[in-house]
């Protein structure tokens, strides 16, 4: 079953689905700026579109665009600002 998930007044959906091996999201960003809460360690992967990202522990954004990825540990904030309408896919584990 997939689940279906709204986040900042509908400007960030995603649907959950189980991989192969792990659970993931599949969404959309709206242009504007987001802090995300971790509860599982993520890798985040852009499938269309370019992120400003800042990483837990890191005071500078860096900038992720089509096929690259980031790593968030759990139990960690980390902020985006999306500039245009940004897709992504997300794993999450334990590790």
């Amino acid at each position: 079953m997939l689940n279906i998930n709204k986040y900042f007044d509908g400007n960030v959906a995603s649907i959950g689905l189980q991989t192969d091996t792990l659970p993931a999201t599949v969404g959309v960003m709206d242009i504007g700026e987001y802090e995300f809460n971790t509860s599982q360690h993520e890798v985040m992967t852009i499938i269309s579109g370019h992120l400003r990202v800042k990483l837990p522990g890191s005071d500078q954004w860096r900038d992720f665009s089509n096929g690259q990825s980031f790593e968030v540990a759990a139990q960690s904030l980390f902020q985006v600002k999306a500039g245009i309408q940004t897709a992504y896919f997300c794993t999450y584990s334990e590790k």
